[in-house]
């Protein structure tokens, strides 16, 4: 049976697992063509779930993976934004 030397032993100890990722929505931006993936991300050895939100602009990827205290702030910010630019009942004759 082969010795494990010095060498072989950094190496195994760098093997990393992949992630465990649950696609959870697909939105592609209807102006740019952007395509948004949000999946969670879970590791093997525990820890805080993450969110993970891909952004793919033709060849290029953008990929955050946030936290929920982050991700709830960042959606709650989006939402402010959005609401503001429903137009208003004023004017509207179906109000």
């Amino acid at each position: 049976m082969p010795q494990a030397t010095a060498a072989t032993s950094v190496v195994a100890r760098r093997i990393h697992r992949m992630p465990n990722l649950t696609y959870l929505q697909r939105m592609t931006v209807p102006l740019g063509g952007q395509e948004i993936v949000l999946e969670e991300v879970e590791h093997d050895a525990g820890g805080m779930k993450l969110l993970r939100i891909r952004i793919r602009e033709r060849a290029r990827f953008t990929i955050f993976d946030v936290d929920p205290l982050t991700a709830r702030a960042w959606g709650e910010a989006m939402v402010r934004w959005s609401d503001a630019q429903q137009p208003s009942d004023a004017g509207d004759p179906q109000a």
